[in-house]
């Protein structure tokens, strides 16, 4: 018989090398986690890593892991839960959009934290999140349409990335490896909801759940309990339940030939990853003609049909929370028009309740562009038109927004966005000092990784 999807990620997970990785995917799989890294530091002051932190802490527990800028020494599973909303809370992370949308830097703290609780060394963590990369990403591939478009959260990929994470590190043999994976396939299905309408704290929360579920199942697996073997394919597996339009294949052809790693974009705005290109061009065209928020008549976003059922919707114009106003395009245009720059100081309640928002938010409208439909996902186009009271217009094109493989982010660009959200907690030279840490790590343990975070040198 032909092996399962789960038995071929397996056993190319279990038979990959460090020497097998290419040195420019190493290095990529080190400057997302400096990036994922910055954006834990930003989130510690937020509500929802407070609550998670306070709950954790009470349930104490075996000292494993190392919560991220607090130092706290939990349970790794636990550890695993709020680190990964530490790196995903701001919206601020990595972002991978083909059928479907993720965040691979959420899968991040499962290599971390059970590195640190098995003492591996950081150059196994670093396969791990290659791996995490590889598979999530060739799942945001596979449907079509994606799971987002069937109503359907991208959690419900990560349930299946996860467990192998974890699993890899725990030195799991290849049963043991897609016991995991059925484990945890078996119950992370996320409906979409966290993501429509008006934004909790659970738009940030349901991928990181998946992650933490899936170093549970891996430890699961490792005491003998079995999960479905063809979680994937098989009799009322994940492609049966959740429709036609699958393309397998792409799975697991050509592993190891080419690393998904390198075509992730990072994200220069903390925001939901469809508004990078209308904010880049918003400000351009702002800024090159010296416009004034209070010079405005209208400004019109030309886009795709997702974007504006996602970016547009009536809850997106009267934002009361981050969650919201990060997905809502007509706030992050409004902001970019009145700041000049978007940073996550842009999402800060008084930026929220501002009196002067009203007077331009109104005025932002999407229209939805069959031509840009097709486009995408090879290019994110955005057509920004801002019409002045006097008549005259100004429009700015863009395909690519910043931190796209095509228009990457260089390391000065990551170190300053690195320095603008730690840069509270960290003096400049702990700064310096965490990015040397962070991009040499090859030869530190886990354990040693974690201990130098925590002391910033």
């Amino acid at each position: 018989m032909k092996p399962t999807i789960s038995q071929q990620w397996a056993q190319f997970a279990g038979q990959l090398r460090t020497e097998d990785i290419p040195a420019d995917v190493i290095m990529a799989a080190k400057r997302f986690l400096y990036d994922s890294i910055g954006c834990a530091f930003g989130s510690m002051s937020t509500p929802d890593v407070k609550a998670l932190l306070t709950i954790y802490r009470h349930m104490g527990g075996r000292e494993e892991a190392t919560v991220f800028g607090f130092g706290d020494q939990l349970p790794a599973v636990n550890v695993t839960l709020i680190n990964s909303l530490m790196i995903r809370a701001l919206d601020f992370n990595d972002i991978y959009w083909k059928e479907d949308p993720s965040h691979p830097s959420d899968l991040i703290p499962a290599a971390l934290a059970i590195g640190e609780r098995e003492d591996s060394s950081m150059q196994d963590v670093l396969k791990a999140i290659v791996l995490a990369y590889e598979f999530e990403q060739r799942l945001c591939e596979c449907a079509k349409p994606g799971v987002r478009e069937r109503k359907w959260h991208h959690a419900t990929l990560t349930q299946f990335v996860s467990p192998l994470v974890a699993g890899v590190l725990l030195g799991l043999d290849e049963d043991q490896l897609v016991n995991a994976i059925g484990i945890n396939g078996s119950h992370n299905h996320t409906i979409g909801c966290p993501t429509a309408g008006v934004l909790t704290m659970m738009k940030n929360t349901v991928d990181p759940m998946a992650v933490q579920s899936g170093v549970f199942a891996a430890l699961m697996a490792r005491q003998g309990y079995t999960g479905t073997e063809a979680v994937f394919e098989g009799k009322e597996g994940f492609m049966d339940v959740f429709g036609p339009d699958w393309e397998p294949e792409i799975l697991t052809a050509g592993l190891g030939d080419s690393w998904r790693i390198l075509s992730c974009s990072m994200k220069a705005f903390p925001t939901e990853a469809l508004t990078h290109t209308h904010i880049s061009a918003t400000l351009k065209v702002v800024i090159e003609n010296d416009i004034k928020p209070e010079d405005i008549e209208v400004v019109r976003v030309t886009t795709i049909a997702r974007a504006c059922d996602i970016l547009f919707d009536p809850h997106k114009y009267e934002p009361k929370s981050r969650e919201t106003a990060d997905h809502s395009l007509p706030y992050c245009i409004a902001r970019a028009i009145l700041d000049r720059k978007i940073t996550k100081q842009s999402f800060e309640p008084e930026k929220i309740q501002d009196p002067r928002l009203k007077s331009i938010i109104h005025k932002i409208k999407g229209e939805a562009s069959e031509e840009f439909e097709a486009m995408f996902p090879e290019k994110q186009p955005s057509r920004v038109t801002v019409r002045t009271i006097d008549g005259k217009e100004y429009s700015v094109y863009l395909e690519y927004p910043k931190g796209d493989p095509r228009e990457p982010m260089t390391l000065d660009d990551l170190e300053a966005k690195f320095v603008g959200l730690a840069g509270d907690r960290f003096s400049p030279e702990e700064c310096s000092s965490l990015k040397d840490v962070i991009l040499n790590c090859d030869d530190l343990t886990a354990r040693d990784f974690m201990v130098q975070l925590v002391s910033g040198d």
